[in-house]
Parts: C-alpha cells; structure tokens; sequence
C-alpha cells in the first residue's frame, strides 16, 4: 500500500467538506463569542466536539447557566449516532488497523465523512481515513476562528442582539426537515409538547433547563422510534430505489465507456442508453 497516495486521496475527497463546514462553524464561533465566551474556548470546543448540533445546544446550556452534567448528558444524546457510524465503518477497515488507530480515526466522523467512506469501494485504509476526517477538522476550527475574530470587532450592542441568530438557525435546522417529511414533523411537535409541560407544569419546576432539554429529546426520539420504526414517508421508498437503479446505470455506464476502443464497449453503451 502507498500511504502517501492513499493520504493524498482522503485530503482530495474531504477537502470539498472541510470547505462547507466553515460557514457553519463561522457561525458558531461568533455566537459563542457574542455570548461571552473567549475565542480560544470556542476554538477548543470546535477542537473537542467537531459536531455543529451538539455544540450549538451545548453552548446554549452554557449560557443559560446549566452544570456540566447537564451539558455532558446532552451532547451525548446528540452525538450519539457517531457511535453507530463509526462501529459501521470500522467494519470496513482493513483488519491491520489497529485499535488506537481506530479510536483516533473515529472521533473524526461526521455525516459527511461517515457518507464518503461508506460510499467508497473496497476497504478502507488508515492513511485514506486520516486524509478524509483531517479537512474536515481544519475547516471546522478555522471556521470558528474566523467567526470568534470577527465578533470581536462589532459593536456591543450589536453582539448582544446576535444572540436571537442561534434560535433562528435552530428554526433554519427544523423546517425543511419538517416540511419533507411528516415523521419528523410529528416528533418536533413531541418535543415541544413535552417541553412545554415540563416547563409549566408546576411538579416538573425543580428541574433545571438542561435536564428539560434531556427529557423533552430522549422522550421524542424514544416515540418517535416506537410510532415510525423504521418506515418511509410516501414516495420516499420508490425515491431510493430509483436512485439506487440509476446509480448501477451509472456505474455500468461508466464501465463500458472505458472500452472506448472497442466494438462491444460501443455495442454496450448504445444497449445501455436504449433502455
């Protein structure tokens, strides 16, 4: 195995995500920022976390004054589906990997990363994975840098007035995802129903804000789950398939195309594009 290839070609496949996560991450570090937190807290929890949900709702814990506990708890209900991801990739690296190779590699996992490499043919070497996660990391962090830098310079009062921008994106996150799909729709309003008893039914006052957030999630995902298991909305099924149909087309395109040069590679494509 070439490692320095195989690096060279996770830097190529993770260098388009690592340039789309700086927007986001831009926008995290200026509103940690904002909200009165150092920039090089910021760039540590990016360092740290490397999970856009999980920050937001953690530093929004932070500053509504939740204890660790709390903060901890959540962003493990969160996050917890990169542990499912990376037990599913790990099965595909080769089986010389060994185990702290796997952890370093795991805690790089993302939607994104976990979608490249479980896309990608064939076995998956350390070398590749290391390249993948590593622009990803670096667009992250460079990201809320660059947000935390430029929060510094506005005005106080408008850093202030900054602080609705989390809910907004909270509010940008859910709708689309609500408005494509009823199942979700229906667990959002779970979770807000649950939500709105705990914080006005007098019995649930002695809990704090971060154990609502817990509860109300925990309760929504846990319904959720019992009343869709495992179930598309309408059309959604017959979506996939035909997307799965047409990338075989594709592929077998593909290789038929490479036989340019000959008769029956031209045969082929013409069968090919007849159907």
């Amino acid at each position: 195995m070439d490692w320095r290839r195989e690096f060279k070609k996770g830097i190529k496949s993770g260098l388009p995500i690592g340039i789309g996560y700086i927007p986001v991450s831009f926008t995290f570090g200026f509103l940690a920022v904002s909200g009165g937190l150092p920039i090089w807290v910021a760039v540590v929890i990016s360092l740290t976390n490397l999970t856009s949900a999980g920050q937001f709702a953690g530093t929004n814990l932070i500053f509504a004054g939740a204890g660790y506990l709390e903060v901890a708890l959540t962003t493990f209900v969160i996050n917890i589906r990169y542990m499912l991801m990376s037990l599913s990739l790990s099965q595909k690296l080769e089986r010389k990997t060994g185990t702290l190779a796997r952890l370093a590699l795991a805690f790089g996992i993302t939607d994104e990363t976990f979608v490249v490499g479980s896309l990608k043919p064939g076995t998956l070497t350390a070398p590749f994975m290391l390249g993948l996660i590593l622009m990803p990391i670096a667009g992250w962090n460079l990201g809320t840098l660059m947000g935390g830098c430029i929060s510094t310079l506005l005005p106080q009062a408008l850093q202030n007035a900054m602080g609705i921008a989390l809910y907004a994106m909270f509010i940008a996150l859910i709708i689309p995802a609500a408005k494509a799909s009823v199942h979700v729709l229906c667990i959002i309003c779970i979770a807000v129903a649950v939500q709105c008893g705990l914080n006005y039914i007098p019995v649930f006052s002695f809990l704090s804000d971060g154990f609502r957030v817990i509860i109300s999630t925990v309760a929504a995902a846990g319904l959720g789950a019992w009343l869709f298991p495992g179930t598309d909305d309408s059309g959604e099924t017959e979506k996939i398939e035909k997307a799965e149909d047409a990338a075989v087309y594709f592929e077998k395109a593909i290789t038929a195309f490479q036989k340019a040069g000959d008769t029956y590679g031209v045969e082929e494509v013409k069968e090919l594009m007849s159907k």
